[in-house]
């Protein structure tokens, strides 16, 4: 009976390394499967992002050159009955990779790529910006009527619209609403001039 009762016992055993030798291969296999799956995404959006135009990666705006393509800092400062727009707010910091504001600064807009006009900037702010209307994020609107005005100067000078403007390294940009003089348009344009650049 012995003899019995150890061959049975050498069989279970026997039997229970099969079956766990082959548990493991099974699971060994799975693994290695799971990791090559991995290994070939993780190449393959490796081989993507190395390749992609960067100027039609999400968020960017129409025409613009790749990310790092240029770098210019332009002084900027907007004014609605005198009182300055405070661009430094987190509200108003690094909305697009192209252009912003960024430090918790609200002077200095920095541009990181061709082809990119301060009206992207201010679609990116939410900031609505016509050659009549300056419009904050919670509908206010600051429009030109037989009182007040909407006037825009570019490095000193006036200008109808900037819009469409692509700043250079250190223009400077005044937006400025309200029934202003001439000389305390000229005190703004000199505070502009004077507005150091964040870099």
């Amino acid at each position: 009976m012995g003899r019995k009762e150890r061959r049975a016992r050498e069989q279970k055993r026997e039997n229970y390394a099969t079956k766990h030798s082959a548990q493991q291969r099974k699971n060994t296999l799975i693994a290695v499967g799971v990791l090559a799956v991995i290994a070939s995404i993780v190449v393959y959006a490796g081989y993507l992002f190395v390749n992609m135009d960067q100027s039609t990666a999400p968020g960017g705006p129409e025409n613009a050159g790749a990310l790092g393509s240029d770098h210019a800092h332009a002084a900027i400062s907007v004014r609605i009955f005198g009182d300055t727009f405070d661009f430094s707010a987190p509200a108003y910091q690094i909305k697009s990779s192209w252009i912003h504001f960024e430090g918790r600064d609200g002077s200095t807009v920095h541009k990181h790529a061709t082809g990119v006009t301060l009206g992207y900037l201010f679609e990116t702010l939410a900031l609505g910006l016509d050659d009549q209307c300056f419009v904050f994020q919670d509908g206010r609107e600051f429009c030109t009527n037989e009182d007040y005005s909407l006037k825009f100067f570019y490095n000193g000078n006036q200008v109808q619209d900037i819009r469409d403007i692509e700043i250079m390294e250190d223009d400077r940009i005044l937006i400025s609403y309200g029934g202003e003089t001439p000389e305390e348009i000229e005190g703004q344009l000199i505070e502009l001039e004077n507005q150091p650049l964040i870099k």
